[in-house]
């Protein structure tokens, strides 16, 4: 709350190169059924008029738009917003994808039916402004519909795994409460919502072994290539078998893949 805005400024710019960092569509592919999932489980109408915020390649917005939905997504990543769109144009859907910030959405106050996020709004520094904004543009009788990796889950531990190795930018709340239901319940309590939320395991399987696994997310997830990328090469080492190790003790595959159970938060914040 107290970050100076030139500092705010320069935060910004670094989140928005670490997503744009690797090629985070290489990632996305494998939680695609779980966001088909769960634009199911919210029952998006055919007709509304939804918002994916930080909506990614479109995990999201892909299957919305399927539905018949008339459907906006919208990110800091160009690079991804540039990938869900192709995915659109190759199913000829109707979906539109834009350069946007959750904590500034450049649209008018009750705009649309639904407003949903899968592990992508929860990363805005601010939650504060994020809440106030999500709650802005939905139609009263509308609702707000997230999935947020949980404080207690495998994405937390990953997350905390690189957090030893490149400590995060002091001062900000930690991301992972927004997987915390009481303090979502705290967020939620002045935008005129009534909220249900729920957790839900997802299945992260990867066709590849442990190592090869982390040597994927090295590639192609920005947050820990830049990870890697902060360290001095004689320390990367430590990173990498601090995160094989998560990886093998969580790994419930036994033919020489990767199969880890990620717990998040499926929350429903209904506008009143």
């Amino acid at each position: 709350m107290g970050t100076a805005m030139p500092q705010m400024d320069q935060l910004k710019k670094n989140m928005k190169a670490a997503w744009m960092a690797g090629d985070f569509g290489q990632i996305a592919k494998f939680n695609e059924t779980e966001g088909t999932a769960f634009v199911e489980r919210v029952h998006i109408q055919r007709g509304s008029d939804v918002l994916d915020v930080a909506c990614g390649t479109g995990n999201l917005a892909i299957p919305a738009a399927r539905l018949g939905a008339n459907v906006i997504g919208v990110d800091i990543a160009t690079n991804l917003l540039e990938q869900a769109r192709t995915r659109a144009a190759k199913e000829e859907l109707k979906a539109e994808f834009r350069e946007g910030d959750a904590e500034a959405l450049a649209f008018p106050d009750a705009q649309f039916d639904a407003v949903i996020s899968m592990f992508g709004a929860m990363f805005a520094p601010r939650p504060e402004l994020v809440v106030s904004e999500l709650t802005r543009v939905c139609k009263p009788n509308g609702f707000i519909a997230m999935a947020n990796w949980t404080p207690r889950g495998f994405v937390s531990r990953q997350f905390k795994t690189m957090a030893k190795h490149v400590p995060p930018p002091p001062g900000l709340a930690s991301p992972l409460l927004w997987g915390d239901e009481s303090e979502l319940r705290k967020r939620f309590a002045h935008g005129n919502a009534t909220l249900q939320a729920k957790p839900i395991v997802a299945r992260m399987a990867f066709p590849f072994s442990v190592p090869e696994t982390v040597e994927f997310y090295r590639l192609y997830f920005g947050p820990t290539q830049r990870a890697f990328a902060a360290l001095p090469e004689e320390k990367q080492g430590a990173l990498r078998r601090d995160l094989e190790d998560l990886y093998s003790r969580h790994n419930k595959a036994t033919d020489g893949t990767t199969d880890v159970e990620a717990e998040y938060l499926e929350v429903v914040a209904k506008r009143s």
